[in-house]
C-alpha cells in the first residue's frame, strides 16, 4: 500500500513540474486593454479569454515551439510561434481587421454611379431620367462638378481640358469613336445605350496607373454581369423607335437593341435656325452576350451605327449658306474575360477593334476619313492579405488612319500609323480602416517617337470619423497628340499633364457631401502657326498651362419624402498657350463658374415622376477684331432650365415628355466676326446660338417581362 502511495505522489508531482504557464496582455495599437479576446495554443485546448484588463493566463502541459493564437472580432487574428517556455508576460497588439464595407476609400477625383458603389453619387437611374441628360450618360454626368457647360458640343470637357482629354472604356477597354460626329452649333450624343451598363466611374483626375493617353479624365462604363429575367422593351418616339429583347439561360444570357431615329418629322414642326437640306437620320443597334463560369465570366459587346445629314448653315462670310453633309460609320467590338483563381488571383482580359469611317462635304471641300484602331489588355489582381492587393498589367494600342482632301484646287491623302505599349503596376495597401494609399507607376512607350513616358501616382485617404474621409492624389499623366496633328507631323512628343487633387468627402443615411480642390500643370502641349493645322504648319510641343480650382457636390435622398435631388458648383481659373494662341490666354470652352442644379420627385397619386434641370455658366471668352487684343471678351452667361415627366399608365406602360431650355432662353456660345472689315471700318457679327434654343421628346414605352412588373421606368 505504502509502495502504491508513493507511485502515485511521484506521478502527480512529475506533472505538476511538466505544467507550464502562459500569461501576458493583449491591447489594441492605443494600447487600450482588450477585453474577450480568445487566447489558446494552436491544435490544443489549453487556452483562456481576456478578462476586463485585457490580461490572460493558463497552464498547459505542451512543450518545444508551439503558436499562441490570438483572436477578437474586428481585428486580425495574432499569431505568436516560439518556445511555450518563453510565453510569459508577452504584450500582444492586435491590428484593426480591414473592412470593406466601413473602411476608408480612395476617392479624390473619383465619382461613381452605381448599386454596387460604396458611396455612389449617381445612380444608374439617374443616368436617363435626369431632364436635361436626354437619355445619355455624358448628360448626367455634365451635372457633376469639374465639367464646363460646353452645349454646343456635347462632349465632356474637364477641369479646363478640351474633349479629348478625357477617355471613354468599356469594361476597362478603350472605345476610340465614342461620339457621333456633328456640325459646328449641334451637340453630338454618346454612341452607345445606357440600358446595358450596370455601373460608371468617373474621374476628373488622379485617376489610377491603369489608365493613360487621357490629360483630363476617364470614364469607365461596365456591362451587366448577369440580367434578372427575359424582357422585351419596345419605344415608340417623336424622334424615331427602338426594340431591345433580353433572353436568360442557365449560365449564359443575350442582350440585342436596335433604334432608329429621323429627325425630319420633328423638324418640320418646329423652327430651326438653319435649313436641314436632309434632316438627322441614325440607325443603331448593339448586343451583348454574358457566359458565366465556376469562376469567371466571358462577355462579347458589339455596337454598330449609321447616321448622315446634309445641312446649309447661316454664315456671315458666306451669303447664300454654309453648306456641311456628313455620312459616318462606325463598328465597335469589345471582349472582356475575367477569371478568379482559388489564390486568390484575379486574370481579366480584353480586346477591342473600332472602324470609323466617315466622309464630309465643308462647302466645297470633301474630306473621307479612314480609322481603324485595336486595343489588347491584360491585367493580374493578387490579394496577399486583407491589407495588401497589387494590380499589374499590360497593353497595346493600334491605330491606322487614313485621310483623302478633295476640293477645287487640291487632291491628296494623308496618313500615320500610331503604335503604344503600355504597363502599370499599382498597390492597394490599408495600414488600417482609417488609412490607405495607392502607389503606383505607368510606363509607355511611343512607336511614332521612339519614346519612354513613365508616368508616377499616388493616392491616399484618411478616415476621420465614421461617414468622413479626406483623400490626396498626385500623377503625371501623358497623351499622344490629335489625329489632326498626326496626319501632318511625326516629330511630336505626347502632351503631358500633372494633376494634385485634395478631397474631402462625407455620406450618411442617403446624403453625400463632397469637396474638392485641385490643381494642374501643362506641359508640351502642342503648338502650330497659321489659322488651321496644315502640311506647311510649323509644328512644336513649346505648349504650357495650368488649371486650378474648386469643386463642391450635394447629394439629399431622405429629408423630403420620394424627393431626391442634388446641387453641384465648380470653380475654375485656367490659361493655356497652346494650338495657334499668340499667347496664353483663357480657351474658349472653360466658364469660371458652372452650378447645377437636378431634383426628382414621384407623385404617387399622379403616378408619375416630375423632374427638373437647371444649368448656368458664366461667360466663355471670345476675340473681338474691334476691340484688339487675343479672346479679350467675354459672352453672357448660359441658362438652360429642363422639364421632365414619366407617367405610369399602367404597370409595364410608360407615357413619357421633356423638354429642355423650358424658358427658351437665348443662349449664345460665341460671335463669328466677318472676314473683312465694312465700310465703316467695324467687323461685323454672327451671334452663335443652338441650332433650336428648344428641344421637345414625347416617348412611349412599353415592357413585356417575366414577372409582368418591370418596365422602363428604370431607363427613363
Amino acid at each position: 500500500m505504502k509502495s502504491l502511495l508513493n507511485l502515485i505522489l511521484l506521478v502527480t508531482t512529475s506533472f505538476s513540474f511538466a505544467q507550464i504557464t502562459v500569461n501576458g496582455m493583449v491591447t489594441d495599437k492605443r494600447m487600450i486593454p482588450i477585453e474577450g479576446a480568445n487566447v489558446y495554443l494552436k491544435g490544443t485546448y489549453d487556452g483562456a479569454s481576456t478578462g476586463e484588463d485585457g490580461t490572460f493566463s493558463f497552464t498547459t502541459t505542451e512543450t518545444g515551439t508551439k503558436t499562441l493564437v490570438v483572436s477578437f472580432i474586428s481585428f486580425e487574428t495574432f499569431e505568436l510561434l516560439a518556445e511555450v517556455n518563453t510565453m510569459n508576460d508577452v504584450t500582444i497588439q492586435l491590428k484593426e481587421a480591414v473592412n470593406t464595407l466601413t473602411g476608408v476609400t480612395l476617392s479624390a477625383g473619383t465619382f461613381e454611379a452605381g448599386d454596387n458603389s460604396k458611396v455612389s453619387v449617381l445612380k444608374p437611374l439617374d443616368v436617363v431620367t435626369t431632364a436635361s441628360a436626354l437619355g445619355d450618360f455624358v448628360g448626367a454626368l455634365q451635372t457633376l462638378p469639374g465639367t464646363t457647360a460646353v452645349a454646343e458640343d456635347g462632349r465632356l470637357f474637364v477641369r479646363g481640358g478640351g474633349a479629348e482629354e478625357t477617355q471613354i472604356f468599356i469594361d476597362g477597354i478603350r472605345v476610340f469613336t465614342p461620339f457621333t460626329p456633328t456640325s459646328n452649333n449641334i451637340p453630338t450624343r454618346g454612341r452607345y445605350s445606357p440600358f446595358l451598363f450596370k455601373g460608371i466611374s468617373f474621374s476628373t483626375g488622379g485617376y489610377s496607373a491603369e489608365f493613360g493617353q487621357a490629360l483630363s479624365g476617364v470614364l469607365q462604363l461596365n456591362t451587366i454581369d448577369e440580367p434578372d429575367q427575359d424582357k422585351t422593351d419596345i419605344s415608340l418616339m417623336t424622334v424615331g423607335g427602338g426594340v431591345g429583347h433580353t433572353k436568360k439561360w442557365e449560365n449564359n444570357s443575350l442582350s440585342v437593341n436596335a433604334s432608329y431615329i429621323n429627325l425630319a418629322p420633328y423638324i418640320s414642326i418646329t423652327q430651326s435656325r438653319d435649313t436641314w437640306n436632309k434632316p438627322y437620320e441614325g440607325l443603331a443597334g448593339e448586343a451583348v452576350f454574358r457566359q458565366k463560369y465556376e469562376n469567371g465570366i466571358l462577355k462579347l459587346y458589339a455596337a454598330t451605327d449609321y447616321s448622315n445629314f446634309d445641312l446649309l448653315q447661316n454664315n456671315i462670310n458666306f451669303p447664300e449658306g454654309f453648306r456641311f453633309a456628313l455620312t459616318n460609320r462606325n463598328s465597335y467590338l469589345n471582349g472582356s474575360f475575367k477569371y478568379f483563381f482559388d489564390n486568390d488571383w484575379t486574370l481579366q482580359t480584353g480586346l477591342s477593334y473600332t472602324n470609323d469611317n466617315t466622309n464630309v462635304l465643308a462647302d466645297q471641300a470633301t474630306i473621307k476619313d479612314d480609322e481603324n484602331s485595336i486595343h489588347l489588355k491584360a491585367k493580374v489582381r493578387k490579394g496577399f492579405t486583407s491589407r495588401v492587393k497589387l494590380t499589374f498589367g499590360t497593353e497595346y494600342f493600334i491605330t491606322r488612319f487614313k485621310e483623302k482632301f478633295f476640293d477645287t484646287n487640291t487632291n491628296f491623302t494623308t496618313r500615320f500609323n500610331n503604335d503604344l505599349f503600355g504597363s502599370f503596376a499599382e498597390a492597394d495597401i490599408f495600414i488600417s480602416n482609417d488609412f490607405a494609399f495607392k502607389p503606383g507607376i505607368r510606363a509607355e512607350y511611343a512607336q511614332n517617337q521612339s519614346k519612354w513616358y513613365i508616368s508616377p501616382r499616388l493616392a491616399l485617404a484618411y478616415k476621420t470619423g465614421d461617414h468622413s474621409q479626406f483623400s490626396l492624389a498626385y500623377g503625371d499623366f501623358y497623351q499622344n497628340p490629335l489625329n489632326e496633328f498626326q496626319k501632318f507631323t511625326s516629330d511630336l512628343e505626347a502632351e503631358k499633364a500633372t494633376h494634385y487633387l485634395l478631397n474631402y468627402q462625407y455620406s450618411k443615411d442617403r446624403r453625400i457631401l463632397r469637396a474638392e480642390v485641385f490643381h494642374k500643370e501643362y506641359d508640351n502641349l502642342v503648338k502650330f502657326d497659321g489659322n488651321f493645322p496644315t502640311f506647311d504648319s510649323n509644328f512644336t510641343n513649346t505648349g504650357g498651362g495650368y488649371a486650378s480650382g474648386l469643386d463642391l457636390f450635394w447629394r439629399d435622398g431622405k429629408s423630403v419624402k420620394n424627393l431626391e435631388y442634388w446641387l453641384s458648383y465648380s470653380y475654375l481659373d485656367t490659361e493655356r498657350d497652346f494650338r495657334n494662341f499668340p499667347e496664353r490666354a483663357t480657351p474658349n470652352f472653360a466658364s469660371t463658374h458652372n452650378v447645377s442644379v437636378v431634383g426628382k420627385l414621384w407623385v404617387d397619386k399622379l403616378k408619375s415622376q416630375i423632374g427638373l434641370s437647371h444649368t448656368f455658366a458664366t461667360g466663355r471668352s471670345y476675340s473681338d477684331p474691334n476691340q484688339g487684343g487675343f479672346l479679350n471678351q467675354k459672352t453672357k452667361s448660359f441658362n438652360s432650365l429642363s422639364f421632365n415627366w414619366a407617367y405610369l399608365i399602367s404597370q409595364q406602360k410608360i407615357l413619357y415628355f421633356s423638354v429642355n431650355n423650358i424658358l427658351a432662353t437665348r443662349n449664345v456660345f460665341g460671335y463669328n466676326y466677318a472676314s473683312s472689315p465694312n465700310a465703316n471700318g467695324v467687323f461685323e457679327r454672327q451671334a452663335l446660338r443652338p441650332n433650336a434654343d428648344q428641344f421637345f421628346f414625347v416617348g412611349f414605352f412599353w415592357t413585356i417581362s417575366t414577372d409582368k412588373k418591370s418596365n422602363q421606368l428604370d431607363n427613363l
